[in-house]
C-alpha cells in the first residue's frame, strides 16, 4: 500500500514540475476533486518526540492539506496527550493515536513520513529504526550525539532509499541562501578564512537532587541508552547542557552556521583535514556541555574555519566569510558586507544557482511526492555537524586531530580519538542494521 502511494504521488508531483530541476509544490487539483485533496491521497505522517521542535514541526505540517498526522509518540504522556488535542482538534475527529514506544508504533502504525524530534542521545537508533521502515523522515539536527551515529544515519537512510530532511531550516531562508550565493560564485573573490560564530555558555541550575519519577513519565525510556542515572528533574530542554544527551550550544547549533558556511563553500560532501579546539566546560553542577570553546579547521584547499562561542568573535552569532575582494557575514537577523554593493549582486544565468527553498517542511513533503532530494540530505546534515563532533574530540583529547574526511578516519591512527566516535550503548539497545 505504501508502495503503490507513493508511485501515484510521485507521478503526480511529475506532473506538475514539467522539466524543471527542482521540486514545486503539487496543486490540490492533481490529487483530489474540485480543487480538494481527496482523503486518501493525503501523505500519512507519524511524529515522534512531541516538545517544543516536535510540536512546532506539528503544527506546520498539519497546516499543509496534502498532509494526514494520524500518530503521536513521546515518552511523557502529558505530551502525547497535548500533542493529540492539537490534531484532534485540527481535523474535527478523536482518531489521532498515541504510543509511548516508538517500537510499537513502527510495528502497527502504516506511514509513509515521520516527524522525529528527539534528545539527541536518541536521534541514531529511532531514525535508522525508522528507515529501515522505509518511512521517508523529517529528522531535527542536530543528525545524531556522536559521528559513527550519524554517518549510521546517512548509510541507513541511502540504502532504504528513504527521503530525509536535515532539520537545519536556515537553508529555506532567503537571506542565508543570497549570501552562500554570493561567496559560492565568487562576489568576495578567493575565500581563505570563515567564522562561525555559536551561542555562548549554557544555563546553570547546580546539582539538583535525587526526585521521584512523575507518573507521567518512562524514565527509563527517556534514558534509553544513555547510561542509567536517577531522575533529578533534567527531563524537557535542559538535557541539551549534559554530555550524554547533547554537545551543549556548540553541537545545538553547530548543524545551523557550519552548514551554512559549507553551503557557501561548496563543502557539503567533505570535512576539514586537522582540527584543534580548546574548550571551557561548565563545573557548577551536573551541567558539564563546554560553555566556551574556540576552534580551528583546515581544509583540504587550505581554507581556515575559525568556530568560536560569540563573544569571541567581532561580528558574534553567524557566518563570516572573508574573500579576497570583501567579506559577507549573515546570522538571522541581518545580513551585511564590506561593500553594500556586494549584497545587491545578482547572479546570471551562467552562474552557480543554489537550490532554493521557502519553506523546509513544504520541501521535504514535494521531495516525498517527487523523489527527488531535498535541499537538507541527510548527507550534507552529517558532514555539518561532524566539525562539531570532531571539535569535542580534540577537546577532550587535547591533541590537535588529523582527519580523513573520505575515509572518515583519524590519519595518524589515534586510538584514543578513534573511541571517541562512538560511545557504549546501555543494554540492550543498539543501531538497528
Amino acid at each position: 500500500m505504501r508502495s503503490n502511494r507513493r508511485e501515484f504521488l510521485r507521478k503526480a508531483g511529475i506532473a506538475t514540475m514539467g522539466m524543471g530541476m527542482f521540486p514545486t509544490i503539487v496543486k490540490s487539483s492533481v490529487l483530489g476533486l474540485n480543487g480538494r485533496v481527496s482523503p486518501s491521497n493525503k501523505i500519512p505522517m507519524i511524529v515522534i518526540g512531541c516538545g517544543a521542535m516536535g510540536n512546532a514541526n506539528l503544527n506546520t505540517f498539519i497546516s499543509f492539506d496534502d498532509v494526514k498526522i494520524i500518530a503521536v509518540c513521546d515518552v511523557d504522556h502529558t505530551r502525547t496527550t497535548d500533542s493529540k488535542k492539537i490534531i484532534d482538534t485540527h481535523y474535527g475527529n478523536n482518531d489521532c493515536r498515541m504510543y509511548g514506544d516508538f517500537r510499537e508504533m513502527l510495528e502497527q502504525e502504516q506511514s509513509d513520513t515521520a516527524a522525529i524530534s528527539l534528545p539527541d542521545h536518541w536521534h541514531a537508533i529511532i531514525s535508522c529504526a525508522t528507515a529501515n521502515k522505509k518511512i521517508d523522515i523529517y529528522g531535527e539536527k542536530p543528525l545524531a550525539r556522536y559521528l559513527r551515529e550519524s554517518r549510521a544515519i546517512a548509510d541507513t537512510v541511502k540504502r532504504n532509499q528513504v527521503i530525509w530532511q536535515t532539520g537545519s531550516q536556515q537553508r529555506s531562508v532567503e537571506s542565508f541562501r543570497h549570501a552562500a550565493s554570493l561567496v559560492r560564485n565568487g562576489v568576495i573573490g578567493n575565500v581563505s578564512a570563515v567564522e562561525v560564530g555559536l551561542p555562548d555558555g549554557g544555563t546553570y541550575i547546580g546539582n539538583p537532587q535525587k526526585m521521584d519519577v512523575p507518573e507521567n513519565v518512562n524514565w527509563d525510556m527517556w534514558l534509553g541508552p544513555a547510561p542509567k542515572v536517577p531522575f533529578r528533574g533534567i527531563l524537557h530542554w535542559h538535557w541539551r547542557w549534559i554530555m550524554e544527551y547533547s554537545g551543549g550550544q556548540l553541537t545545538d547549533w553547530a548543524g545551523h552556521h557550519i552548514d551554512i558556511a559549507h553551503w557557501g563553500l561548496g563543502l557539503d560532501h567533505t570535512g576539514p583535514l586537522t582540527i584543534k579546539a580548546t574548550g571551557r566546560p561548565n563545573n557548577d553542577g551536573i551541567y558539564n556541555v563546554p560553555v566556551a570553546y574556540d576552534i580551528e579547521c583546515e581544509y583540504a584547499n587550505g581554507l581556515q574555519m575559525r568556530i568560536a562561542n560569540q563573544s569571541r568573535l567581532s561580528h558574534g552569532m553567524g557566518v563570516l566569510w572573508k574573500g579576497s575582494n570583501g567579506w559577507i557575514h549573515v546570522n538571522r537577523h541581518a545580513l551585511n558586507a564590506s561593500d553594500e554593493d556586494i549584497l545587491k549582486v545578482q547572479i546570471d544565468e551562467s552562474g552557480i544557482h543554489l537550490y532554493e527553498s521557502t519553506n523546509h517542511q513544504r520541501n521535504f513533503i514535494d521531495c516525498v511526492k517527487s523523489r527527488e532530494a531535498p535541499i537538507t540530505p541527510a548527507e550534507t546534515g552529517h558532514r555539518s555537524i561532524s566539525v562539531a563532533y570532531l571539535a569535542e574530540i580534540a577537546m577532550k583529547t587535547g591533541q590537535k586531530l588529523y582527519w580523513d574526511p573520505q575515509n572518515e578516519r583519524f590519519t595518524d591512527n589515534n586510538i584514543y580519538a578513534t573511541r571517541l566516535l562512538q560511545r557504549p550503548y546501555r543494554s540492550p539497545w543498539k543501531i538497528p542494521v
